[in-house]
This record gives C-alpha cells, structure tokens and sequence, in this order.
C-alpha cells in the first residue's frame, strides 16, 4: 500500500531522520515510537502530504486513501456533534442536496410527458443508485454506533461542539475518521483523550480493521494489544520488527547484545590480524604474506552495532517548606456545569506526605475535583488549605497555555523570578533543551517537547503539594519514566489523575474512585484498588458486568449451595493473590528490560542481575500455568 524509500526530512540544515525505507502493506498495525522531538509525528505528516520531503520518495498503490489524526484540530462553530460528524460524509451529503433538488422540482413540475421530466426521473435513479452504493441509508446509524463506542451519549449528540472540551472535540474528529473507510490511518496519539471504555472498544475497532495502521503512542499497554509491527525512530534511524511494542523491547535487546558479541569477536580478529601484518612486514620473505593479509582485511565488512538514544531529561522536585498535618480539607464539595451534576457532597482530608491517585472515566469529575484544590473554578461546600500549602498544578492541557511565538528560552525567563533566573538555561538542559534547541519557538515543538517545557517551567515556583493531571500525555518511555522516578522521591504531598496502570503503580497509596457524582475512598495502592474490583487491569475498572452472576451455575433449587460457593470463594481469592503476583511480576520485567537495553555492559558484570532475572521470568511462567489452573477449576464448579 505504501512503499517509503530512503526519505529525508531536514530542519535548520539538520537531518531530523535520513535514510528511512520501509513498506506498509494491508493488516500492518505498526506503532511508531522513539523519544520526543525524534520525528514520529514529522513522519506522519510527510506520509499524509502535509509537509513536504527534502529527499527520497513515496510511492502509494493506486487510489489509495489516508485517513490521518492530528494533535491539534480546529472546529467550525455552530455544527452539533452529529453534524460535525456528518462532515466524514462528503459524497454523501453532496448526493442528499442534490436528491432534495431533484424531488422539489419533480413536486411543481406538471410537464410529465417533458424530456426534461423524463431526465430528472433519470438522474432521481441514478442518484438513489449511488447513494446506496456509498451507504447512504447506513451512514446514520453508523455515525451514532462509533461516536457511542468513543464515550458520547444519546443526549451529547444535537449538543453544540462548542460545549465540549478539547479532548472531546478530538473524540469528533477520531469518529470522522473512523468513518470514512480509509485504506491506511495514521494516527497521533489517538488514546490521549480517551477513557477506560473508549480505549477498549477502539482496540477492537483496529484490530478488525482490513487496511494499513501507522500510530504515534506512549500508551505500552495499547500498543501491545493493538499492534503486530513496531517501527523506532533513534538518532535519525529506524529499527522495524514485526512484534508489537514489548516484544520488540526484548527482541531489539537480544539483537543488540549479540550485535556487541560479534563486534567483540571481528575487533579481536582484525587485531590480531594486524599484529600478524606488522610481524610479517619486518621480513622480506614474508612481504607477500603481509599484503595479502592487508588486502583480506580491507575487505572485512565491519559490524556496527545499533545506535541508542541514552539522554533523559533530569527531573526533581524539591519541596519548598514543610507544611502543617494537614494539606487539604474538603467538607460537602459539589459542583454542576448547567444541569450536568460531576461531583456532589464529597469529603476529603488529606494528610501531608500522602500519595493520592484519582481514578474513573473521563468526565466523572476528576480534573473538576483537582481545578477546585488549586482554586481554578467556583463550587458550593468548603474547602480549606493547610498552613504553609503552596500548590504546584500541572493541568491536563498545561503545554496550551504555552505562549506560540515565545521561545523556550524567552518562555522560561518570563516566568522565573529575579532569585532563579540565572538557573534557567541549567533547567533546560536537564529538560533536555540545549544549545540552540532553547531558540526554538514553542509552536514547532512536538506535544512531548511542549509538556517537558511545561514541567520545567513549573519548577521555577516553590511548592509542596503537587497536583498532576494526566502528566504523562505526549511523554516518550523514557521520560515516562524518568518522571516517575522523580515523583517518587518527592517528599511532599502528591495528588495524580491518570489511567495510567503502570504509572501509578508505585506511586499512590491511595486511591479515590469517582463515579456517578460520588468518591470512594480506597486506602491501598492501585493493586489493592484492582483486586478490590476483581480485574486484572486497570482498563477493566470500568466494564464488569452483572452478567457473571447470571451465568453461575446453579443446583436443581436454583440455588449454588453452601459448599459450592464456599469453594468458588476460596479459588477467587487464590486466584486474585496470583493475579496480583504476576501483576508485580510483570511491572519488575518491563523496568529490567528498560535497565538491559539501557546499560546492558554495567550489568554484564552483574551475575546475580541476569540470575534475578531469570527467576522472575521463570516465576512469572509458573504463576501463569497456577492462573490457568485456577481458572479451570472456577469454570468447573
């Protein structure tokens, strides 16, 4: 469907990436990931036409269609949702006016018998053809099943897009797309805006999609249940495995690591060759010898080993002064939008050092509950900072608020005060913008680029209460993890809103769940909170059913008896503690995979990282088969 060779795209006199070949054929589900700024999203706008290459060349099959999704959309005011979404329709909404043309001239005409009645009978039949053929009766009812499948409601749906937030009106325009029958989709961080739901039913979207899929994202658990191919961009290269994200993770450490050994062994032999050479030229009979030794090595094809992007920004958060016990209390808090009711009657008491994690579908309240601590919207109740509270708030749409036509640097000197404006370009470098990347202006940084400046001009103001929502949207692996490492040396009081599993594992001890107007109140770590609810992963949070009891087997009386559902209690509870495990298991796996790919000849000289390592993987294959078992025995009874 696609064939990209040796394209370049150059910016300042600077190659972002050269060289690129690959090819995209039909059932490719490829996710494209490198660290930010690498030129993931550069890639998809050349792919899709909308900047242009300075070298190399893209060949497509014939009528081909792309379907692609941008970060940043723009709206025409005044359109519905439903109306908006109509707009994937092109054709057929050009068909609908004319059909409407047609039948209100056909209604006043009385010349039956006309040529020109007789051509408009025609083309009434053509048309009708036509608009059936494209799916005209069908398109309807089409739009209202993905835009349900995407988080709206019947209600949402002759609501004027203006009403919505920016993460909803992203929603609207991944519909259209999804709506017009492209061959190949390239989309840019398509779950960004996405809840639980939302995510689970466009996982099975793409999996049943016939054409080619090329998607930027830092969502591991997505990218592992979507894709079948992972293309990364690194220093200006990619590397294409056809394994999805966590495999290719492994896979690309196995390659990398035998790449070494075999530079390892080729080094050894052209030294000792040379040295064999040397010898050889003292000796006149041995001339010869020499340069046919000479001529042998010129002729070795060296073995290069792949390149890896090691830099990682430098992220801490130092607490400004210690506040008193108690940061944040809340009494009967409530807030409605219109006639919308998001949060009602909610108490909180939040105690200083606590790690709060704020979880539930979007549109529950979780980000209103977080502008209300920082004191960024009016609601009714109270609610009473702490002494000495001094807030850092990190908003889900922080990078917005970025000035466009700023600099980096002009953007970190306007926000420092006379006491750090000298740390400034320090800050930067951490952030990793240095050397001329600190005269760039904010408008041409990636989404990645813009929430890292976003984090580090946060620095710039004291605080020892930090409130995130959604931190990690835009952010590379990488600085995933570097700023999970850094929240988790904070010594202040931390307030998450993400649905994040992996980030928040760790992280928060405690978890609020907001639902339907309410907030509970669960005092474990988010492993607790999932066992709680039964569920393996936090995606499932928000999808169990009542249809478990109505499928339990039962006894002649309709009934399970005593022994029977003491029994499935027992397994159930087995059955969470190994999930549990494995869950630990896993999170441990992936951060020693990072480690191995990162600083794979450090831990060469460590025998007892490998034989760790080793026995977590053995241990994880025993409590799958004890999962399996368990769940056998469930099924049984």
């Amino acid at each position: 469907m696609l064939n990209a060779h040796d394209i370049q795209v150059t910016f300042s006199g600077e190659d972002l990436f050269s060289g690129i070949t690959f090819k995209l054929n039909a059932g490719d589900r490829a996710g494209l990931v490198g660290k930010n700024g690498a030129g993931k999203s550069t890639l998809l706008k050349v792919i899709a036409g909308e900047q242009p290459l300075d070298g190399g060349s893209l060949a497509f099959e014939k009528n081909v269609s792309i379907g692609y999704l941008r970060q940043d959309i723009d709206f025409e005011h005044g359109r519905t949702v439903l109306e908006e979404a109509y707009q994937a329709f092109t054709e057929i909404k050009k068909i609908e006016k004319k059909l409407e043309e047609v039948n209100t001239e056909l209604a006043t005409r009385t010349d039956y018998e006309s040529d020109y009645y007789h051509n408009l009978m025609h083309d009434l039949d053509d048309l009708g053809h036509r608009y059936e053929l494209i799916g005209g009766y069908n398109y309807q009812g089409d739009t209202e099943k993905i835009l349900a499948g995407l988080g709206f409601r019947q209600e949402d749906f002759d609501k004027s897009t203006e009403t919505f937030s920016g993460g909803w009106r992203m929603r609207i325009e991944l519909a259209k797309l999804l709506l017009q029958n492209h061959d190949i989709l390239l989309l840019d961080e398509p779950t960004n805006h996405l809840d639980i739901e939302s995510i689970i039913w466009f996982e099975g979207f793409l999996k049943s999609f016939k054409g080619a899929i090329m998607m930027v994202s830092h969502d591991r658990m997505f990218l592992d249940n979507v894709t079948n191919r992972t293309i990364e961009i690194s220093l200006g290269q990619i590397y294409d495995y056809k394994k999805p994200y966590s495999e290719f993770l492994l896979l690309r450490g196995e390659i990398r690591e035998k790449q070494l050994q075999a530079k390892k062994n080729q080094e050894r032999e052209i030294k000792q060759t040379e040295q064999l050479i040397e010898k050889f030229r003292a000796k006149a009979n041995k001339a010869s010898m020499a340069q046919s030794l000479i001529k042998k090595l010129d002729k070795v094809e060296r073995i290069e080993v792949d390149q890896e992007d090691h830099a990682v920004m430098k992220v801490r958060f130092p607490l400004s002064v210690t506040p008193g016990k108690v940061v944040i209390e809340a009494h009967h808090v409530s807030k409605s939008y219109g006639d919308n009711l998001v949060i009602e009657g909610v108490d909180l008491l939040i105690e200083r050092g606590s790690k709060i994690a704020f979880v539930g579908q979007n549109g529950q309240g979780k980000s209103t509950m977080a502008k209300i601590i920082v004191g960024e919207i009016e609601y009714e109740g109270s609610l009473k900072l702490g002494h000495n509270v001094q807030i850092g708030y990190f908003a889900q749409n922080q990078s917005e608020y970025l000035d466009g036509e700023k600099t980096v640097l002009e953007t970190m000197e306007t926000a420092a005060s006379d006491a750090n404006r000298f740390k400034v370009r320090d800050m930067l470098g951490a952030f990793l913008f240095g050397g001329d990347e600190v005269d760039k202006k904010v408008k041409v940084l990636s989404g990645g680029e813009r929430n890292r400046l976003a984090l580090c001009k946060m620095l710039l103001t004291p605080f020892n209460v930090l409130i995130m929502d959604e931190p990690t949207n835009h952010l590379d692996m990488a600085s995933k993890r570097v700023l999970k490492q850094a929240l988790e040396q904070f010594e202040g009081t931390l307030i998450l809103v993400s649905h994040d599993r992996d980030f928040l594992q760790d992280l928060a001890h405690t978890v609020y769940s907001f639902r339907d107007s309410e907030v509970k109140a669960y005092l474990g770590d988010i492993n607790y909170f999932l066992e709680q609810h039964q569920m393996e992963s936090m995606r499932e949070v928000e999808m169990k059913s009542n249809s478990e009891k109505a499928n339990e087997p039962r006894n002649k009386t309709g009934k399970q008896s005593h022994q029977d559902l003491k029994q499935k209690k027992k397994l159930q509870n087995k059955l969470s503690k190994v999930e549990s495990e494995i869950s630990k298991l896993e999170h441990q796996l992936i951060n020693d995979d990072a480690e191995i790919g990162e600083n794979f000849e450090q831990l060469q000289q460590d025998e007892k990282f490998f034989d760790l390592y080793q026995q977590k993987k053995d241990r994880l294959a025993e409590l799958m088969t004890s999962w399996e078992e368990l769940h056998e025995l469930l099924e049984a009874l």
